[in-house]
């Protein structure tokens, strides 16, 4: 039965495709046949991780054309025991898939013949990178040591639990409609807390409740922390752990940590993956150690979203900007409280949020004044 591993992350530029490419290459080298997917729809360049050229049959291709088989856009790789899907992030339309395609994708994905499919997803906690997330129901997230890549990563899991709760209610359930009411509030669903909701929504369909707890029993995340600098900072997965334990109730596994190295810039740059280029670097030998632990752990079976109704969601499209703003400020209270977050990560966050402020006022100041031009040369604005 072929294993499926995905590889995400609540932020971009953590090492999510470092950590995906090398993985399914060391497992490839342990004599496993491995599929390589680039599940990053609409911006996809695993292949130059790899060092495979780039291919005008991808899932772009795939997704647009009913006739097309997912069998068809396997590649070949110069890696033994290893193939490849492109993402053909240039196909138009790949990143934002319909639910029959997402429903399709995933169903043809999983019956592929491999012993294992290692996804590699975009950043963000789309609704389609929650649900290939969970057709593996452990998935890796990778994260760094840095305050908004932590925090990033611990509103991921948050987004994939809620995601997870929708699908356990019917669409017609007093739960879904209670859900629903919240959601349109949207800063009153951002602050809930999990337990206390659940419990409120057991009182509404104790069996949609009980339902969830059982899906939540097979959701065992496992979690890499990226670029390292010293042993100081495993303090930060500790943190993040206990968190996302006392808050939302789920045990995040930790699978190992990935120092600093320069040899990933230098095997990227030539177009080949760190384990091939340097095998002695220590990002090379941290992430052999990752590899010898998939192969040795109980991969969980997929999540089942079949309940889940494809207008209906956590993180739907017309959430509003601000209930967003409130999640990150109520996440920010939550590892504050649990002792994820120093008064030194604290200041840190609110200089950054300074920083954002000032380039987004100097932004509105010179859309502003051309605006203002514009509307004195004649221009309708």
């Amino acid at each position: 039965m072929m294993q499926v591993i995905a590889v995400a992350s609540g932020k971009g530029g953590v090492g999510k495709s470092l950590l995906a490419s090398n993985l399914a290459i060391g497992l490839a080298d342990n004599n496993k046949k491995v599929i390589l997917a680039d599940l990053d729809l609409g911006g996809s360049n695993l292949h130059l991780v790899i060092g495979q050229k780039a291919s005008n049959l991808g899932l772009g291709s795939f997704i647009n054309n009913s006739k097309q088989k997912i069998e068809d856009i396997i590649q070949d790789t110069e890696y033994k025991n290893l193939r490849f899907i492109s993402g053909e992030g240039e196909a138009p339309g790949a990143a934002n898939i319909t639910a029959p395609q997402k429903k399709k994708l995933i169903n043809r994905m999983s019956g592929l013949d491999a012993d294992y499919l290692v996804m590699d997803l975009g950043a963000g906690s789309s609704n389609t990178i929650l649900d290939f997330f969970l057709l593996s129901g452990c998935g890796i997230i990778v994260t760094t040591p840095t305050l908004t890549a932590t925090l990033n990563a611990y509103l991921f899991i948050k987004n994939v639990l809620f995601r997870m709760l929708y699908a356990s209610f019917n669409r017609k359930s007093p739960a879904t409609e209670y859900l629903e009411t919240l959601r349109k509030d949207g800063v009153s669903l951002q602050k809930v807390y999990l337990t206390s909701l659940l419990e409120k929504l057991r009182s509404l369909d104790p069996a949609g409740a009980d339902l969830f707890e059982e899906k939540k029993k097979h959701f065992q995340p496992r979690l890499v922390m990226n670029m390292l600098d010293n042993p100081d900072d495993i303090q930060k997965v500790d943190r993040l752990i206990i968190s996302v334990r006392d808050y939302l109730g789920v045990n995040l596994d930790f699978l190992g940590v990935l120092y600093r190295d320069e040899f990933q810039k230098k095997a990227l740059n030539s177009r080949l993956p760190v384990l091939k280029y340097k095998p002695g670097a220590v990002v090379s030998q941290g992430i052999l150690r990752i590899c010898d632990k998939v192969l040795d752990m109980k991969l969980e079976e997929r999540i089942n979203l079949s309940n889940l109704d494809a207008e209906s969601s956590y993180q739907s499209a017309e959430m509003e900007a601000e209930s967003d703003f409130n999640d990150k400020v109520q996440s920010l209270e939550e590892l504050l409280h649990s002792g994820a977050l120093t008064q030194g990560d604290l200041i840190e966050t609110i200089r950054m949020q300074q920083y954002e402020i000032s380039k987004l006022k100097k932004e509105n100041r010179f859309i502003k004044s051309k605006l203002l031009k514009a509307s004195e040369l004649g221009f309708q604005v």
